[in-house]
């Protein structure tokens, strides 16, 4: 990608994605791979008047070898310095930049009982520390081209000509060259997205009903004054509006914390903890998973669901119409940013404390007695079938569609 548009697009990712304050600490993280980017993105940051910015690299081939000749007590621990930073986030409170490029397969091949296991450990001691900041700082996930990555989305091409057919595909999908500017173009989509969002919190609906012709045939309740949300997010603690995802194309909540009934299918392949879940289902009693099946990915599947009692229920569902341009596409990015964003989802694991109005004077345990779902994970997966059917019920019994074959329907918004 030419260097004019690369600096649009840490413009895009930090000024609307981020939308970082005078004043505010910034933590980046990203790949090695991508220092040109990850400066681009520093630059802007301190132009918009960052105080610092910190980053933190990460490396797909030092996870992978990590994971093949470190043993599970030495991964699993938590060393006081990573705890104590991640304690000083919560006081920082640092806006967070996450650039993500990694390898979808970068940990094929990988015991899942053993990424299972090192997840817990870790997240036993640090799962407070992420709660902690719910709803009181920005945060933005982007993506950026890498050999590895590109080459799993066009196989078969050569690696420098894939690598450009991906940046152009994530220039596409967080509308970057439509020769308007981004800032205005996004402004206009977030007002879309809300307007849809705005919608359903009138309709009050009590429960959704999933229904298509490759099995999916479910039922999940919705909290009572949970809020629906479209493309971003507010920091309560200085109301500044933000982007979370980039791209994104949903308008979202959580439901209740384990009502749910029936099977979901997915439509796309998950990639969990580097690797990859192909053609499964998951089947739901009484709010939680009681079984699941995948033709790829059986036992990370399993593991997946069984990661905390939390894992086996649901956190979030999503609305995303099939003409989203993720989508229309026509690819599979082997990515949960992209992917999630190409049709409905939902995802397994924790909710969105942030759904109910006055969650920041709730305590967790409040917060679960409301509904909304606590669990180490969130992973979204896609169930948005062309033909999908989505009926909102009311508390009267009332009927309305929302989603007919696959996108919104026309009595919407």
């Amino acid at each position: 990608m030419n260097q004019e548009l690369l600096q649009r697009y840490a413009r895009l990712i930090v000024r609307t994605g981020a939308n970082v304050q005078p004043g505010q600490r910034v933590e980046l993280c990203a790949q090695v791979d991508q220092e040109a980017l990850a400066a681009m993105i520093a630059q802007e940051c301190y132009a918009a008047g960052a105080q610092y910015v910190d980053l933190l690299w990460q490396s797909a081939a030092m996870d992978r070898l990590h994971y093949l000749h470190a043993d599970t007590d030495t991964l699993g621990e938590v060393r006081p310095w990573q705890e104590e930073r991640a304690r000083q986030r919560t006081e920082d409170l640092p806006v967070r930049i996450f650039l993500e490029s990694e390898d979808p397969d970068a940990l094929n091949g990988i015991d899942p009982g053993k990424l299972t296991e090192v997840t817990q450990r870790r997240q036993r001691v640090l799962k407070k520390y992420r709660e902690a900041l719910d709803g009181k700082h920005q945060w933005c996930i982007a993506a950026a081209a890498s050999p590895a990555w590109a080459t799993k989305v066009f196989p078969g091409v050569p690696e420098e000509e894939a690598v450009e057919r991906l940046w152009q595909a994530i220039v596409d999908c967080v509308y970057l060259d439509t020769g308007r500017d981004p800032a205005e173009v996004w402004a206009e989509h977030n007002a879309n997205l809300s307007r849809r969002a705005d919608w359903l919190n009138r309709m009050a609906f009590t429960s959704l009903e999933y229904h298509s012709a490759n099995g999916t045939d479910f039922t999940v309740g919705l909290i009572s004054g949970a809020k629906w949300a479209g493309a971003g997010d507010t920091n309560h603690t200085n109301d500044t509006f933000y982007v979370p995802n980039l791209p994104t194309e949903e308008v979202f909540t959580s439901p209740m914390r384990g009502v749910c009934q029936g099977t979901l299918v997915s439509v796309k392949p998950l990639s969990w903890s580097g690797q990859l879940i192909e053609d499964f289902s998951i089947t739901y009693e009484d709010g939680k998973a009681v079984s699941c099946k995948a033709r790829v990915g059986q036992e990370s599947l399993e593991q997946l669901l069984h990661m905390d009692e939390g894992a086996a229920m649901l956190g979030e569902v999503a609305l995303v119409p099939k003409e989203s341009p993720i989508n229309t596409s026509g690819l599979l990015f082997y990515s949960t940013l992209f992917d999630e964003n190409a049709c409905c989802h939902v995802a397994a694991g924790h909710g969105f404390p942030e759904v109910l109005d006055d969650f920041l004077s709730l305590s967790k345990e409040e917060l679960t007695a409301r509904g909304v779902n606590d669990s180490m994970l969130h992973v979204d997966y896609m169930v948005g079938a062309d033909d999908l059917s989505i009926t909102g019920v009311q508390a009267d019994g009332t009927r309305v569609p929302i989603f007919v074959d696959g996108t919104w329907a026309d009595n919407v918004g």
